[in-house]
């Protein structure tokens, strides 16, 4: 109840940018006291808001912090579904988990669930996602594709393309995907994809499309006992990374994309997704945790598996950690 107290006073000043809003005007709208609206003001004042007040005037929105609430994301998405509707949550313990739950209660398609912190990030095969407060960014979109179950692992190369085109957006870098999950800046990890699906044999109920990136994390807070070295978009440019700008823009892409597909299907992702991957045609040895696989990355077919060009043949990878062949 009370963040929809702060969007909905959020939502009146920016209705009302260059003026005063009266505290009236605000008891009137919300249904509160003026007691609990000055409460409110002073909530977001404390999450960074600088906020006037001039007697007989009312209040002004002077400046907005660098948060992720979900009236500023809103406004700034204009996304045709994907972000139509947003959930923040100042902690959890995994947007997935929180983003499948509500699928399975019937959420509608385009939600999307953004935490400041996850006790319990997800990565890959088990492994977990460090995921500290007030840097990065963690979230999870709820998709409903009318697709088969076999054609759903597509949109995770459409999370791919979104976070290298947004990363652009923002910056001068150049991106590099690693099949099949992973965004890298100069060879390191930026950003990691995790695609959940709930289906049956025939249908799929919903999709959870999970996106974590470093943002603002500065080097002496990376983990260093990880399987893949990381880096930030900060660590990457020297300057800090406006978390609400970077939100918005990568929920513009998405929606983009996403709308793309269900009238092109996956190949144009997949294309485009190659494009980005320099290992194309480069020797590579794939760890398919049972045995491991040496060869040329010949691309990756409709479904999005891995083909590798051994001394055999052909062979097609579902899942496996990707690196260049050691020389």
């Amino acid at each position: 109840m009370t963040t929809s107290l702060r969007e909905t006073i959020l939502q009146l000043f920016r209705s009302t940018p260059t003026g005063f809003v009266s505290g009236a005007q605000i008891s009137r709208t919300l249904g509160v006291s003026r007691t609990a609206v000055w409460k409110q003001i002073e909530k977001l004042r404390e999450l960074g808001y600088c906020i006037e007040a001039v007697p007989s005037k009312g209040y002004r929105l002077m400046q907005s912090p660098d948060v992720l609430l979900a009236e500023e994301l809103s406004a700034g998405a204009s996304g045709q579904l994907i972000g139509c509707r947003i959930r923040t949550l100042e902690t959890t313990d995994s947007t997935n988990l929180q983003a499948m739950a509500l699928g399975d209660a019937g959420a509608p398609e385009g939600l999307v669930v953004i935490a400041d912190r996850q006790t319990a990030g997800k990565g890959r095969l088990g492994r977990s996602w460090i995921s500290p407060g007030g840097v990065n960014l963690y979230l999870s979109v709820l998709l409903r594709p009318p697709v088969l179950p076999a054609a759903a692992p597509q949109l995770t190369f459409l999370s791919a393309l979104a976070v290298c085109r947004t990363i652009e957006d923002v910056s001068d870098l150049q991106p590099q995907v690693k099949w099949p999950n992973d965004i890298l800046l100069g060879g390191r990890k930026v950003a990691g994809l995790l695609n959940e699906m709930s289906s049956e044999t025939d249908r799929v109920n919903h999709v959870v499309l999970g996106i974590g990136i470093n943002l603002n994390v500065m080097r002496a807070e990376l983990p260093t006992q990880v399987r893949y070295p990381a880096t930030s978009i900060a660590i990457e440019t020297g300057r800090p990374v406006s978390r609400l700008e970077f939100t918005t823009l990568l929920l513009r892409r998405l929606d983009e994309l996403y709308a793309a597909y269900l009238v092109e299907g996956g190949r144009p992702l997949l294309t485009a997704w190659e494009a980005y991957c320099e290992l194309t045609g480069q020797m590579i040895e794939v760890d398919c945790q049972q045995r491991r696989i040496h060869g040329q990355m010949a691309g990756i077919d409709d479904d999005g598996a891995l083909l590798v060009k051994t001394s055999a043949g052909v062979e097609r990878i579902l899942a496996g950690d990707v690196r260049p062949a050691r020389r």
